[in-house]
């Protein structure tokens, strides 16, 4: 229900003024969250916020600590189980250093690409009213989508030219983007989706934007 709730809030269209062209003209802070596991142990994880300048993609802030996660793992509700120490890092940035607040998040994780329509981004983007892109590295099985042969075969097809193809389902909505850069001799894809308040294409663009090697820096730092 409370996952419903926040959906109705998603915005799936480009908000700011500075996604009004394409060199991103008054964009100057991209921010990059993540949760990553010990391995072997899902209950201690650390939570990381990275700021960087944009377009030079140079570190302005880093906050990352160790957390105890409680809530247990369900498929298709990893967000209640993440977001609060996302949400978390950037109340705090919002507290410290408020001159550094990202003017956009990447998320990895899920956006629109979602069973319900409402991954991580989305649900991180309602929470702290930021404009923020899903970028995963792995697709997630839903709407008729799955990584079978002739999803790999475009994949294949997109590397000579670092192109990419969106994600339809079988619904005929398009929830996402596949991006195949050809970042350090990289063939892994990406999958990007819209999380809050910008649409695909805008969200597509500035992955790519922000990208030195497979992983956009945001999140990669």
């Amino acid at each position: 229900r409370e996952q419903a709730q926040l959906k109705a809030s998603v915005v799936e269209e480009d908000t700011e003024e500075w996604q009004k062209d394409s060199s991103f003209t008054g964009l100057e802070r991209v921010g990059g969250v993540d949760l990553s596991y010990i391995k072997g142990d899902d209950t201690s994880a650390c939570a990381s916020l990275v700021v960087l300048s944009y377009p030079a993609l140079e570190v302005l802030y880093e906050d990352c600590r160790m957390v105890a996660v409680s809530a247990p793992y369900v498929a298709g509700f990893l967000a209640f189980r993440e977001v609060p120490f996302l949400v978390e890092a950037v109340q705090r940035l919002q507290q410290e250093k408020p001159k550094l607040k990202p003017q956009v998040l990447l998320v990895d994780g899920n956006g629109l690409l979602h069973p319900r329509g409402f991954g991580v981004a989305c649900h991180l983007g309602v929470l702290t009213d930021l404009p923020c892109i899903g970028v995963a590295k792995n697709l997630l099985q839903v709407d008729g989508l799955v990584r079978d042969e002739l999803h790999r075969e475009q994949i294949r097809s997109l590397q000579k030219e670092g192109d990419m193809f969106p994600l339809t389902g079988t619904s005929g909505r398009v929830l996402g983007m596949v991006s195949c850069g050809d970042y350090n001799n990289s063939s892994k894809p990406l999958y990007i989706s819209v999380g809050h308040r910008v649409c695909l294409e805008t969200a597509v663009h500035l992955v790519k934007s922000c990208c030195r090697y497979r992983i956009p820096e945001p999140i990669r730092q």
